[in-house]
């Protein structure tokens, strides 16, 4: 039995969400989430090339 979140419950958490912060905060906050997400996602390409930068050395 898994827990799959669709678009209902979704909905559900974000409309939440916006009562708990309201409009500005909810606003902030999912900027700086999409900034982390995107910092993070460009650490782990970094990550990768710099591995495959050492991998290439080693041959």
């Amino acid at each position: 039995m898994g827990t799959k979140l669709g678009l209902p419950e979704i909905l559900l958490i974000v409309g939440i969400a916006l009562l708990l912060f309201g409009p500005s905060k909810f606003a902030t906050l999912g900027k700086s989430l999409g900034d982390g997400l995107r910092n993070f996602k460009s650490a782990m390409k970094e990550g990768e090339e710099q591995k495959k930068e050492e991998e290439g050395k080693k041959s």
